[in-house]
């Protein structure tokens, strides 16, 4: 295999050098603790050692689709994992039903491909929720808009995502009419390494097949009850592309939590804003001399894309907290205290 054909720099050939009796392999698949890697000697079924599962301080430390990693080869078709080479980017999300754990969705991307339909499902919150852990990750976002032959006020909605994509290509595609393939495939060429990231049925594997030009996944036509196309791809995986890099596909996401994230990138207008009010702590609230207020109220600044940096904000202060941590922050941001909240119930009970 040659393993330029997957991505491979010049910058990983050195850090592979440190492990001479090793072999390079990328992470091509992520099934649980089961990995698919390819290397110059072929495809490998792996797992991580027990010294790496040992040593590894959290799920992030694990290898992840995209990641380059040493090998030693044990019997047959079968690897071992001894380490995760640097990463130059990491798009992480939180993980499900477990508070201040994150999960990554890929590694050493170029860039992250944020894909959004142009139907019903169109969703600007959404979009910043995305541009957010996007600008985090080290690569760069592009907005992917499918569906097109759907829409009927495109114009409209281009104008909606200006006010939020600031400094964001913008690719409008339509799988049914053929169109924007050319676009996504500038992004494609060499050692390019890209990912399709989005809600569940927006189109990621149908855009994946025409970049392929093939039939690699299973697509399904969209629900007709909610105007919401249907899930299919079930885990990530590397493929390469005819024009030489390398696309990642993932699972539709139907909740998106914050891990880590840019907020400073994504909501450039208001972090400027911020700046310019009268104190360096103002809370955007009722606070005297507040120019982001003063820009609501002058009509030039949406409440709704405040609220959404607000709750954003609060996404990624609990991220970062234990559970007594986190209890305390909400009885802190819900009652002033805890003492406020004991005399507050002690005030009802009365």
């Amino acid at each position: 295999m040659n393993l330029i054909e997957y991505g491979l720099t010049e910058t990983i050939k050195q850090a592979a050098k440190s492990f001479p009796d090793e072999i390079l392999a990328r992470v091509t698949e992520q099934h649980r603790e089961l990995y698919q890697v390819i290397s110059a000697a072929g495809e490998f079924s792996a797992q991580v050692s027990g010294k790496f599962q040992h040593n590894a301080r959290n799920v992030t430390d694990f290898p992840a689709v995209g990641d380059w990693v040493m090998l030693t080869a044990t019997t047959g078709q079968q690897a071992t994992i001894q380490q995760v080479l640097p990463r130059k980017s990491v798009l992480t999300r939180g993980a499900a039903g477990s508070e201040g754990a994150g999960q990554i969705i890929a590694a050493n991307l170029d860039t992250v491909f944020i894909c959004m339909s142009l139907n019903a499902d169109f969703n600007i919150r959404r979009i910043e929720r995305y541009l957010t852990i996007a600008w985090e990750s080290g690569a760069m976002p592009v907005i992917v808009l499918t569906k097109a032959d759907l829409c009927t006020d495109l114009d409209q909605k281009l104008v909606e995502l200006g006010e939020v994509a600031i400094g964001v290509d913008i690719i409008i595609c339509s799988a049914k009419q053929n169109e924007g393939y050319d676009e996504l495939r500038k992004y494609t060429d060499n050692d390019q390494t890209v990912a399709f990231v989005g809600s569940s049925g927006v189109g990621k594997s149908t855009l994946i097949n025409g970049l392929m030009q093939q039939d690699i996944f299973a697509t399904k036509a969209i629900r007709s009850d909610d105007d919401k196309g249907r899930h299919t791809t079930t885990f990530r995986q590397l493929l390469k592309l005819p024009t030489g890099g390398v696309v990642i596909d993932t699972p539709g996401m139907r909740e998106l939590r914050i891990h880590t994230g840019d907020l400073a990138h994504t909501f450039q207008d208001i972090e400027q804003l911020a700046a310019q009010c009268k104190f360096k702590d103002c809370q955007h609230q009722s606070d005297p001399g507040c120019a982001v207020r003063q820009a609501i109220e002058a009509g030039t600044l949406p409440i709704e894309r405040l609220e959404s940096y607000q709750k954003l904000q609060r996404e990624l202060t609990y991220s970062q907290l234990n559970a007594r941590e986190l209890e305390n922050e909400k009885i802190k941001r819900m009652f002033g205290s805890k003492h406020k909240m004991k005399q507050m119930l002690k005030d009802l009970k009365k």
